[in-house]
């Protein structure tokens, strides 16, 4: 519901709406002719889907190159968490996995009064929790009120669920219905109520405790973890596995009245880095692939022989960029400041960060790092986004010399001769640049792009760290200066808001301002803040569209590439409905083993 960060380039969840052509062409790379064509948009109507009554048993293996930082969705900002909660945990509505609107999940009905403003949820009968207690209204206002709106938990809901400082006023009127009193008009209201629920049973004590932050960490006990999802944890083996089996309270059932999901268990294999994840998937190990460019010629002349198919969907939904320390405040514990002033004064040059824009060439990296299988990044948002994506933003092309020319104008030159400049005040321009190390890829980019910036004289020390220390670093300790990282995305853009209002978990640049730090930042503010009110499609749009130009004409984050979503699925799985937007297991409840 709200973004986070990706450990994986790819994700395999996209909803693709059109491609986003890749620019001029640059020297180097695979040549054109030997690449694939662009995929077309994967289209599934609802009429498409019609999943079948399964059978029960068996399993679906896939594997993560990260160990959960958590099992607890409420303060996760990290793929490695999410990738297991999604299947613990369960909102008052769910997006379809095939049309991309919301739809009833432990809600199953509601009304909105004429104004507005309050919105009644009708809880659905029988939901129970994994652990057989039932689901009730108190739940949910737990959830929001002591959660969500806790100040004493960081968590990036929070972010979505504040318009202009106000709070929304949850309610309960009785055990299976709930009121939200929103203090404006909410236009992504149902979309927000993907929103986990936790059980207040269970975690009521620690919150009164002030212990609810460190709760269900990864080495609580599996029976600790109780939610009211398709599966729940059995074992965690660190750097090994995470297994999931059924839950055998869950509350869907299939048109034959069968108690879901049909599989017996989820087997998530933690493994160290994504060529170790493709080993696993050619050996047979794995059952799920999300591919890189590189290993589409290797995969996909083996689809027949090994029995699974390949799906193309176009512009992945998420981001992936380099982004500079501004945090201009200093480290409590040590009251030294976050950033060296000497380097936060260059991060916070404009000039410096479109010298950096223009000294990146994008299509190298696609041709060399992705083969040919990814699209230049300009904007915040995906192309495949659809309707709120803006075309229309500053495009920085690779020109090296005129980036030389703009940090010359400003001050940035080598004096001394030895191939590195200085700033105005005779510092040498160096810095460290962090990436995740269990994404090759990744890694292969963040050093294509420290060659790219020494060529224009700044001196790149490049690290790869193991993904939860980076994101500790982006998240807790403010100990960075570069990092390239990835967001997850979607088609709703307030659900960003956590990045990009200023008081935001992950506005990475400067995170949870007091108050907006730069007029720029004001006014994305104010988009946001407006767009979420308006619920006049077309005017949302012109709002978005300028929060999506002004970070094109600032720079907080530097777009890179972005990657096209292609995953590989074995043959053996029945109601398998693959989407651009839900990719291959958005159904999973009715995902079933073919005997």
């Amino acid at each position: 519901m709200t973004f986070r960060l990706v450990a994986n380039t790819l994700l395999g969840l996209t909803l693709t709406c059109l491609i986003l052509g890749c620019g001029k062409k640059q020297s180097g790379g695979t040549p054109a002719s030997q690449k694939p064509a662009p995929a077309p948009a994967m289209i599934v109507t609802p009429a498409d889907y019609k999943p079948k009554v399964g059978s029960s048993g068996g399993n679906l293996v896939l594997a993560n190159i990260a160990n959960p930082k958590s099992f607890n969705p409420i303060i996760a900002q990290e793929t490695s968490t999410t990738a297991i909660t999604q299947y613990i945990f369960e909102g008052l509505t769910r997006v379809s996995g095939i049309t991309a609107e919301p739809e009833p999940a432990l809600a199953k009905s509601w009304d909105i009064s004429p104004d507005g403003l309050t919105w009644t949820i009708h809880l659905r009968e029988g939901v129970k929790w994994n652990d057989g207690k039932p689901l009730t209204a108190d739940d949910v206002v737990f959830t929001y009120r002591q959660l969500v709106y806790n100040k004493d938990i960081p968590t990036s809901s929070r972010d979505v669920f504040t318009i202009e400082g106000k709070e929304f006023d949850v309610t309960k009127v009785n055990d299976l219905t709930v009121t939200f009193k929103t203090p404006v008009k909410f236009a992504p209201f149902l979309q927000g109520l993907v929103q986990e629920i936790l059980p207040k049973h269970i975690l009521e004590k620690s919150v009164r405790d002030g212990t609810f932050n460190s709760t269900w960490g990864v080495d609580s006990k599996p029976e600790e973890i109780v939610g009211t999802g398709p599966f729940m944890i059995d074992h965690y083996e660190p750097s090994q596995r995470v297994v999931l089996k059924r839950n055998p309270h869950y509350w869907r059932t299939d048109s034959a009245g069968n108690r879901l999901p049909y599989l017996d268990s989820i087997i998530i294999l933690i493994v160290p880095n994504i060529d170790v994840s493709l080993l696993k998937f050619q050996d047979g190990e794995s059952d799920y692939f999300g591919l890189r460019g590189s290993d589409y010629p290797i995969l996909k002349p083996l689809e027949k022989q090994k029995n699974f198919t390949i799906y193309r969907a176009g512009p992945d939904f998420g981001t992936n960029f380099i982004v500079f320390n501004q945090n201009p405040e200093k480290n409590p514990e040590t009251g030294k400041p976050y950033v060296d002033p000497i380097k936060l004064k260059w991060f916070a040059n404009l000039q410096f960060r479109k010298a950096v824009a223009l000294a990146l060439d994008r299509q190298s990296i696609i041709d060399l790092a992705m083969n040919g299988l990814a699209y230049i990044q300009h904007s915040a948002m995906s192309p495949s986004a659809g309707f709120f994506y803006n075309p229309n933003v500053i495009k920085y092309d690779y020109n090296p010399e005129k980036s030389r020319q703009i940090l010359a104008d400003a001050g940035f030159k080598d004096r001394n001769g030895d191939g590195y400049i200085e700033d105005p005040e005779g510092h040498k321009v160096e810095f460290n640049l962090f990436t995740n190390a269990e994404n090759t890829v990744r890694v292969k980019i963040a050093d294509m792009i420290r060659k790219d910036l020494e060529e224009v004289g700044m001196h790149v020390r490049f690290t790869a760290l193991e993904f939860n220390n980076l994101v500790d670093k982006l998240s807790s300790t403010a100990d960075w200066e570069c990092i390239l990282l990835g967001l997850t995305g979607g088609i709703e853009p307030h659900f960003g808001k956590n990045v990009w209002h200023s008081s935001g978990q992950l506005h990475e640049w400067y995170p949870r301002q007091k108050k907006p730090a730069t007029t720029w930042e004001a006014r994305m503010d104010e988009t946001f803040d407006l767009g979420v009110q308006e619920l006049d499609r077309d005017k949302r749009k012109k709002l978005y569209d300028e929060w999506q130009l002004i970070v094109s004409e600032q720079l907080p984050v530097i777009f890179t590439v972005m990657p096209e979503s292609i995953f590989a699925v074995r043959n053996k799985f029945g109601n398998l409905y693959p989407t651009p937007f839900g990719g291959a297991f958005h159904n999973i409840e009715e995902i079933y083993l073919i005997k």
